[in-house]
C-alpha cells in the first residue's frame, strides 16, 4: 500500500504530483515538436508538468521552415522557444536545417534546439514494450513506419493504419521509464530552459 501511494504521488515523468493543482495560464514560452506523434508522447509523459508550468506544446510539421518559424515566433525575454528535432545526427538533413536556424544570432539566447538520434519518435519507446530486444531495421526504400507495422504484424496500408499503430505503441508507455534516455534528457532540458525564471 505504501509503495502504491508513493507511485500515485508521482506524475508519469517522475515528478512529484501536486494534488488539486490547476493549470496555469499559458506563459509566453513554448516547446515546438516536429509532429503529432511527438506531441502526443510529450503530453502523455510530461503533460501534468507542462500544465503546472503553463507551457504549451506546438507542432512544427517538420523542420524545413524552422528558421522562418523562429522569426515568426520572435523569441525574447520571457518568450523562450524550445525545439525538439527528430533524427538530429551528423550529416542528416535535419542537422543542416538546425544549423541554419541556430545562425539567427538575434534570437539565439532565447532559443534552444535539441534533438534525439531516432528516425522517428516511435523509436524512443523502449523496444521491450513491444516484445523486442531492439527496433528492427527497415530496408531502404520502405517507409519506416510501414516497415515497423509490418514487423509487428499490424495493418499498415493506410494513414489510418499508421495512426492506429501509433496509438497502440503509445498505449504501451506508462511512465518515463518506458522511454529511451536519449529522448528523456532532451525533453527535460527543454522544459528546464523554457521554465527558467531568469529567461
Amino acid at each position: 500500500l505504501g509503495r502504491a501511494r508513493a507511485e500515485a504521488a508521482r506524475t508519469a515523468s517522475g515528478s512529484r504530483a501536486v494534488a488539486g493543482a490547476r493549470a496555469r495560464v499559458a506563459s509566453g514560452s513554448r516547446i515546438f515538436v516536429e509532429g503529432r506523434h511527438d506531441a502526443e508522447l510529450v503530453e502523455k509523459v510530461w503533460g501534468d508538468d507542462l500544465r503546472i508550468e503553463g507551457i504549451v506544446v506546438e507542432l512544427l510539421e517538420g523542420v524545413d521552415d524552422l528558421a522562418a518559424v523562429i522569426r515568426d515566433f520572435q523569441p525574447g525575454p520571457g518568450r523562450r522557444m524550445g525545439v525538439l528535432v527528430d533524427h538530429l545526427v551528423p550529416g542528416s538533413k535535419e542537422t543542416r536545417l538546425v544549423e541554419e536556424a541556430r545562425a539567427l544570432r538575434r534570437f539565439s539566447p532565447h532559443v534552444l534546439i535539441v534533438g534525439h538520434p531516432y528516425i522517428d519518435v516511435w523509436q524512443s519507446v523502449r523496444p521491450a514494450r513491444l516484445g523486442w530486444e531492439r527496433w528492427p531495421a527497415v530496408p531502404r526504400g520502405t517507409s519506416w513506419k510501414h516497415g515497423i507495422l509490418t514487423e509487428l504484424g499490424w495493418a499498415h496500408t493506410t494513414q489510418a493504419d499508421v495512426a492506429h499503430g501509433w496509438k497502440r505503441i503509445l498505449g504501451t508507455v506508462r511512465t518515463y521509464a518506458d522511454l529511451e534516455p536519449e529522448l528523456l534528457g532532451r525533453v527535460e532540458e527543454l522544459i528546464d530552459f523554457v521554465t527558467d525564471p531568469a529567461g
